[in-house]
């Protein structure tokens, strides 16, 4: 039995020729990321949204019994349990015809792609899941005009843990997007 609707396929044989809309991945200006996220990222943020869901709950009945301050303390601490969840499925490289942007737990950094002058992927001491810890592994780097570099994914993160190809195959498309990039003027 097909299931049209689960493939790609499907979405095609259903449009009309005279309809025929871009696809959002068509869309240059759009800021997108070029890859998967992980599943240690959305494993992550699956809990802590299970975790927010216990908290509205807990929520819910501490309302019903009349104390509201902790009804409200309550409330605005799964609110900022869901807001983490939501920021660290953000979190990572999205890129566009303007530039490149490296979203991270905290903090967001925009770089034109007229500001960047290599991306590369080198060998290094890498931190795993984001922690202190460091083990050797491969980092998609970028170059800056002034002489910075930025790292932009390893291959150790929550998107690329055990997930070598992935990473390899990341790396190369935020590559390709900066050279085409930095060739042709916006």
């Amino acid at each position: 039995m097909p299931l049209p609707f689960l493939t790609a396929d499907g979405a095609f044989d259903a449009q009309d020729d005279a309809n025929d809309a871009p696809l959002a991945h068509d869309d240059r200006d759009r800021w997108r990321r070029p890859y998967r996220p992980g599943p240690w990222r959305v494993a992550g943020s699956s809990v802590l949204l299970l975790l927010s869901a216990f908290m509205l709950l807990a929520t819910m009945i501490i309302a019903f019994a009349g104390t509201w301050g902790g009804a409200a303390v309550c409330l605005a601490a799964a609110l900022v349990v869901i807001a983490l969840a939501l920021r660290i499925l953000r979190a990572g490289v999205w890129v566009s015809r303007t530039g490149l942007r490296r979203i991270g737990l905290l903090t967001t950094r925009t770089l034109a792609w007229g500001d960047i002058t290599e991306v590369r992927t080198v060998q290094q001491p890498v931190r795993w899941l984001g922690l202190p810890r460091t083990v050797q592994g491969q980092a998609l780097t970028a170059a800056v005009r002034d002489g910075a570099t930025t790292v932009l994914m390893t291959d150790r993160n929550a998107d690329f843990l055990s997930r070598g190809e992935a990473f390899d195959r990341a790396a190369d498309m935020v590559a390709a997007w900066a050279d085409e990039s930095r060739t042709v003027p916006a």
